[in-house]
């Protein structure tokens, strides 16, 4: 068991109100915290809500800039198994929505057909998505230009967050940003998914055959976004479009990486949240 005292908690929580549970899955350089918001934003739709983190994950901002050392070494499957163990224990097949390498463990979590509909926001590529824009490499470069970094944790300095995370903002709002969100990540996720389509035996692949439950999904692409383009996406989407469930993609114009945090949040959360009371309804 890896779950924690707080995910627990709010498992039990979600349980007991009966109502359609969320599960969302933050990515890297940030907290489950970062979904405060937006789960304020669901349950006053009705909606119950769970965020639990990756895998000792420090409870705080604070704790996790004091120890940075504790991001190291998660890798993908480990990471989606902490979360197939929280959805095991709800008593509902929840939606399930994830932003950059939580977009791509959302879609790894609905293709093992625990989601009921899953939104995958700026995904990270999985295997077989094969475009590599500029831009891209360039925001991965602080991780990736070093291989000691696959066994390390690595925090970004304010320059390469404004260029990966924050290009769409003002400097201001980058700083305000990096100052109340980041932290530090695990650089071998970065290193899964650079060298997925050269390894057949990658965990950072995505069930998307037709045979497989996965359920409605919804891919989310911030139209500036730096780390996860457009084109990314898009491959993504055409992948998954070959499941016979429905399949749609929408591009939010002026948007970054950071549209789950930004001051734009709200668009995107509305969004997501759209999309599930299509498909999850909230309990009568």
């Amino acid at each position: 068991m890896t779950l924690t005292h707080t995910e627990k908690s709010e498992i039990d929580a979600a349980n007991a109100s009966g109502r359609q549970p969320i599960v969302f899955v933050h990515g890297l350089w940030l907290l489950s915290s970062s979904w405060d918001r937006w789960r304020d934003h669901f349950e006053k739709a009705g909606y119950s809500t769970i965020a639990p983190g990756w895998p000792d994950d420090p409870e705080s901002i604070a704790d996790a800039r004091e120890h940075p050392e504790v991001f190291a070494h998660k890798m993908v499957q480990g990471v989606t198994d902490h979360y197939l163990e929280a959805i095991a224990a709800l008593t509902t097949k929840p939606a399930v929505v994830g932003h950059s390498f939580g977009g791509l463990i959302a879609q790894k979590l609905a293709g093992e057909s625990v989601s009921a509909v899953t939104v995958a926001i700026d995904p990270a590529p999985f295997r077989g998505v094969l475009p590599l824009p500029v831009s891209s490499l360039k925001s991965a470069f602080p991780v990736l230009g070093n291989p000691a970094n696959s066994g390390r944790a690595v925090t970004l300095t304010l320059e390469e967050f404004t260029y990966g995370w924050a290009n769409a903002l003002s400097e201001e709002e980058a700083a305000a940003l990096y100052e109340q969100f980041h932290v530090a990540a695990p650089g071998a996720p970065l290193f899964e998914a650079a060298s997925a389509n050269l390894n057949p035996f990658s965990q950072v692949k995505v069930k998307t055959k037709k045979a497989e439950d996965r359920g409605p999904l919804l891919l989310i692409s911030g139209e500036k976004d730096h780390t996860v383009p457009w084109a990314i996406t898009n491959s993504s989407y055409k992948r998954q479009k070959r499941n016979d469930a429905i399949t749609e993609i929408i591009e939010i114009a002026d948007r970054g990486h950071s549209l789950t945090i930004d001051h734009g949040w709200e668009e995107v959360a509305q969004t997501a949240l759209d999309c599930v009371q299509k498909f999850a309804p909230t309990a009568p």
